[in-house]
């Protein structure tokens, strides 16, 4: 993986607009896979989403890609140059909050298109959560490149539509870039309005002693967690486990389950 911005450049802009775009930095053989693999991925939850009558407002979005398929785990591992971008943030360790997708098509509009921001509080200055976006299609204001209200993570009120709209600026790439903003940002997905699909999948990061949306060392397998990485190991949160019985719990520090670096 490539990164465009060096960090100065990087904490500039996310202090002044809240956001910033690393083109085309996740190599395009890893592109492909993924976006295969979210078709398949896709068909698998949407059957669960049908089985458990959530269908409606859920259309072409994809939850908890890792474990799933191997394209996305992968894609955790070579993330690894994000690393001090992901650091200088947080002031520190992070860890994967969540990795979700979309498959964004004419015609087809889901609730990521709502003007929103993915942290339900607002957190002003203090770094609880990391929104991250990878373009698996060129992202284009035609196919719905994803609007963002620049600075709005320095107010905590939701501005109306007009507001928005007014305002609002396009995270436009190739294939393989990587947006990057506050979660505070008020942002909201477009309308594809060309015949082709757009498709991304979201990794979210967060201070470690936050809940995970999903168990990821769980779904990827407890006992894989020491043929991983050190940077993979702590981005899927091997290093922020909670012990489930007093044996895990007395132990120490070397073999504790939330490791004493994690905040």
């Amino acid at each position: 993986m490539k990164l465009s911005l060096d960090l100065p450049t990087f904490a500039a802009r996310m202090e002044e607009t809240g956001w910033v775009v690393f083109e085309a930095a996740v190599p395009a053989d890893l592109v492909e896979r993924m976006r295969a693999e979210l078709e398949e991925a896709w068909d698998i939850c949407r059957a669960i989403q049908v089985k458990n009558g959530v269908a409606s407002d859920a259309d072409r979005t994809v939850h908890h890609l890792v474990g799933l398929k191997p394209s996305f785990l992968e894609y955790v591992d070579a993330s690894e140059p994000l690393e001090p971008y992901l650091e200088h943030y947080f002031q520190g360790r992070c860890i994967l909050n969540s990795l979700g997708g979309a498959i964004n098509t004419r015609g087809h509009t889901s609730y990521a298109q709502r003007i929103h921001r993915d942290i339900r509080s607002y957190s002003g200055d203090m770094p609880l959560l990391l929104n991250t976006l990878v373009m698996l299609d060129d992202f284009t204001p035609e196919n719905g490149a994803t609007y963002l209200m620049s600075g709005s993570h320095k107010r905590a009120e939701k501005p109306d539509d007009d507001a928005f709209y007014a305002v609002a600026e396009r995270a436009v790439g190739p294939a393989g870039s990587i947006l990057v903003f506050n979660s505070n940002v008020w942002h909201a997905g477009g309308n594809n309005t060309t015949d082709r699909v757009r498709r991304s999948v979201t990794p979210m990061y967060c201070k470690p002693f936050i809940k995970q949306q999903f168990d990821y060392p769980r779904a990827v397998g407890y006992d894989r967690g020491p043929e991983l990485s050190a940077y993979t190991r702590q981005i899927v949160g091997y290093n922020a486990r909670v012990p489930a019985t007093l044996d895990e719990w007395y132990q120490p520090p070397e073999r504790r389950m939330y490791k004493g670096d994690q905040g």
